[in-house]
C-alpha cells in the first residue's frame, strides 16, 4: 500500500512516499478504499511534534485526519455498514493515516457521505464539520436569535462554522481579509470585519459566543466583545484541565495546562464568561447529521483546490500558507 508517512517529528519535516502494510482490519472496524482526503493544519502540527506530550505516535507513521472513500471489507461485529457503500470519517486519534491508498478505521467513527456531494467534497468536510458542530451544537448549545463570532471566516472550519451557525438561528460576526468578503457574505455572515482595516473588538459587542482559532492576542480581545455569561470556546489553546483530564494525562502535565489557561481563565471568571478548550474528538453519529443538513442544501462544502496524490506534499505547504479559501483535498483514487 502506498502512503505519505512521518520519518521523524521534525519542524516543517518531508513526507515521504512509502509502501507501508496494508491495514489489518478488526472486528469493529470498516476497510475503507480512500479517494480523498482533505489536509489541514493539524496534520502540519502533528508532523512537527506539537502534540506529542499528550497524542504520541511511533514514527513512521502515516499523516491525514479526513477521508472519504468506498467500503470493502468490515469486521466481525460491524452491522451498519457493507461493502460497496460510499463513506467519509475523521479516524480517531491514534488511528489516523488518510494520506494512504486504504486504512481500517473504527465503525463508530464513519458515516455514509453526503449523496449530494464528490468524494473530494465529502472528504474536505469531517474535521471541520465536527470541530464546528462540537463547538457551537454540543459545547455551545447556540439558539435562534443569539449573537456568534466565528474567527478566519474564510478557513476551512470558519467556512462550514458561518454555514451551521445560520442554520441554528444565530447572527453571526466574522473576520476575513479583504479579498474574502463576498465569500463569507454569500455564507450567510451578517458582520463581516476586514482584520485589514478593523479591529473587531471595537466593532463587536453583547456576543453570547466566540469560537476562537487564532492567537493569544485575539483571545484576549475575544473576552471583551462577549456578554456576561457568555462563552469562549478555542480550537486553538490554550488548553484546560477538562481536556487533561479526558485524556488521562499524569499530574505533571495537568499541572502544565492548568499554568497554561490560568490567566484566560482568571480573566473570563472576572468577566462572568465560561472558558473552554475543543480538541475535535471522532464521532460518526455526529457525522451522519451533518450529511443530513449537507444533502438538504443547509451547507455546502467550500474547496480551493484538490491536488493529485503524488503531490500531497505540495498540498500540505500550500495549507500551511494560510491562504486556502475553506479546504484543500488530495485525490486519492478514481
Amino acid at each position: 500500500m502506498k502512503a505519505f508517512i512521518v520519518e521523524k517529528y521534525k519542524k516543517n519535516g518531508p513526507l515521504r512516499l512509502a509502501d507501508m502494510p496494508a491495514p489489518t482490519v478488526g472486528p469493529n472496524d470498516v476497510l475503507v478504499r480512500i479517494q480523498a482526503a482533505a489536509v489541514n493544519l493539524l496534520d502540519s502540527k502533528v508532523r512537527d511534534g506539537e502534540f506529542k506530550a499528550f497524542l504520541p505516535y511511533r514514527t513512521p507513521f502515516i499523516l491525514g485526519h479526513d477521508l472519504s472513500g468506498t467500503v470493502v471489507a468490515v469486521g466481525a461485529n460491524v452491522r451498519q455498514f457493507k461493502s460497496g457503500d460510499e463513506v467519509y470519517a475523521r479516524p480517531r486519534d491514534h488511528r489516523i493515516g488518510t494520506f494512504a491508498e486504504s486504512i481500517a478505521v473504527h465503525h463508530s467513527d464513519v458515516a455514509l457521505k453526503p449523496s449530494s456531494l464528490s468524494m473530494a467534497e465529502a472528504a474536505s468536510i469531517p474535521l471541520v464539520g465536527l470541530t464546528a458542530w462540537q463547538a457551537l451544537v454540543e459545547t455551545g448549545n447556540v439558539k435562534p436569535g443569539q449573537k456568534v463570532f466565528i474567527q478566519a471566516g474564510s478557513g476551512g472550519v470558519g467556512t462550514f462554522a458561518i454555514q451551521l451557525a445560520k442554520h441554528l438561528g444565530a447572527t453571526v460576526a466574522t473576520t476575513t481579509s479583504t479579498q474574502n468578503v463576498e465569500l463569507v457574505k454569500s455564507l450567510g455572515a451578517d458582520v463581516v470585519i476586514d482584520y485589514k482595516t478593523q479591529d473587531f473588538e471595537k466593532v463587536l459587542s453583547g456576543y453570547d459566543l466566540v469560537l476562537h482559532s487564532q492567537d493569544d492576542k485575539a483571545l484576549a480581545k475575544s473576552l471583551n466583545v462577549l456578554k456576561p455569561g457568555g462563552q469562549l470556546v478555542s480550537i486553538s489553546g490554550p488548553p484546560d484541565l477538562p481536556f487533561a483530564k479526558s485524556l488521562r494525562l499524569n499530574l505533571l502535565l495537568r499541572f502544565v495546562v492548568r499554568m497554561l489557561s490560568w490567566s484566560v481563565l482568571k480573566k473570563a471568571k472576572a468577566r462572568g464568561i465560561r472558558y473552554s478548550f475543543l480538541f475535535m474528538r471522532a464521532e460518526g453519529q455526529q457525522l451522519a447529521e451533518i450529511a443530513k443538513l449537507i444533502d438538504a442544501g443547509a451547507i455546502r462544502p467550500v474547496v480551493d483546490k484538490v491536488f493529485p496524490f503524488a503531490r500531497t506534499a505540495d498540498a500540505l505547504a500550500y495549507v500551511e500558507t494560510g491562504r486556502a479559501k475553506g479546504k484543500v483535498v488530495i485525490a486519492v483514487a478514481g
